[in-house]
């Protein structure tokens, strides 16, 4: 198995539950993380990523992590001074219509949102509200773009659009689409050499459906527009991944791997669970299992079983842990307090 991972964590495309498999798998097998200085989940953002923004890392004598995951704008020459030159490089991305609802929701907070009553009185007249100047802007337009380190005001000029392609592919082995997750996991348990268990997982951060709304095409057309240079990533590179499927994997094999990464879930659900899905954030009994709520969204998390032996119940707050709680807990074993 791999051991060595760079995971570019974009926003609002199911990277929670990414990170918690790389978490799993770190903890599982005491790998090194590369945490930021001081804790917390972002190395900085939205800030390029810079190597010193690493706990633990010096220019005079650099280290080595195992595993770079936190919320990061991407900079390929600074996140190869703390890994190994033979680590996976992967993302994961989203179709930039649902990317961008559902960052209307998380970030209403923004200086972009914070004015705008709808999506649609946003995307009328969307210079009214957006000003590229304005420090949290980047959550508004484009917001795959920038994080993986471009412009996301550049034009997108075919040329530009090329080029930002060959970048993207000459840093990552892999991008995996949100919209088939499973397929996903599957293809990264391939490419890290990983067994079954190490990819299955309970969607995390996910939205309760009462703060979703559903757009028209005439909506579905302004973002794409709007965000023409996210667009052009995610319309590329799920061409790519049904692409890569068929070459490495085959369409048959990924259906029977699917299908046993989803018994696999269900099983741990069935073991796991109280009522085997995910509940309101009023309804989750353990506050250490809740998650952060943010902007108008509403965080769904989960109730554990009770009575589970230690094993099993170890395994499944693992599972359910949310990212902060989690990332604090491993920050904490990693970097254990001096008592004087």
């Amino acid at each position: 198995p791999k051991t060595d991972v760079v995971f570019l964590k974009v926003h609002k495309s199911a990277s929670s539950t990414v990170m918690n498999i790389l978490f799993r798998f770190g903890e599982t097998h005491n790998l090194t993380f590369a945490f930021p200085i001081g804790g917390g989940n972002q190395l900085f953002y939205p800030r390029h990523f810079l190597a010193r923004f690493v706990r633990g890392f010096s220019p005079k004598s650099p280290r080595q992590f195992n595993i770079l995951c936190h919320h990061m704008r991407f900079l390929q020459p600074e996140v190869q001074k703390v890994v190994s030159s033979s680590a996976i490089y992967f993302s994961i991305l989203r179709n930039p219509v649902h990317l961008m609802e559902s960052s209307f929701a998380y970030y209403k907070g923004t200086s972009a949102f914070s004015r705008a009553h709808s999506l649609e009185e946003f995307l009328s007249q969307p210079y009214h509200y957006y000003n590229p100047a304005d420090r949290n802007s980047h959550y508004a337009r484009n917001l795959m773009t920038f994080d993986f380190g471009f412009n996301p005001d550049g034009e997108a000029s075919a040329e530009r659009v090329q080029l930002m392609l060959k970048a993207i592919e000459a840093s990552f082995d892999l991008l995996l689409i949100s919209e088939y997750f499973d397929e996903s996991m599957v293809l990264l348990k391939e490419i890290m050499c990983w067994d079954l268990d190490s990819v299955v997982s309970f969607p995390l951060n996910t939205r309760d459906s009462s703060t979703k709304f559903p757009l028209s095409d005439t909506i579905v057309e302004k973002i794409k527009e709007w965000n023409r240079l996210d667009w052009e990533i995610y319309t590329h590179f799920n061409r790519t991944f049904w692409e890569r499927i068929d070459r490495d994997i085959g369409r048959e094999r990924m259906q029977r791997e699917v299908k046993a990464l989803r018994e696999r879930q269900m099983e741990l659900a069935r073991t796991c669970l109280q009522g085997m899905g995910s509940v309101a954030p009023k309804e989750i009994k353990d506050a250490s299992l809740k998650p952060l709520q943010h902007g108008k969204a509403k965080i769904l998390g989960y109730n554990l079983k009770q009575g589970l032996d230690k094993e099993t119940e170890r395994m499944c707050r693992r599972l359910v842990t949310p990212e902060l709680q989690y990332s604090s807990k491993l920050y904490k074993k990693q970097f254990p307090q001096k008592h004087p």
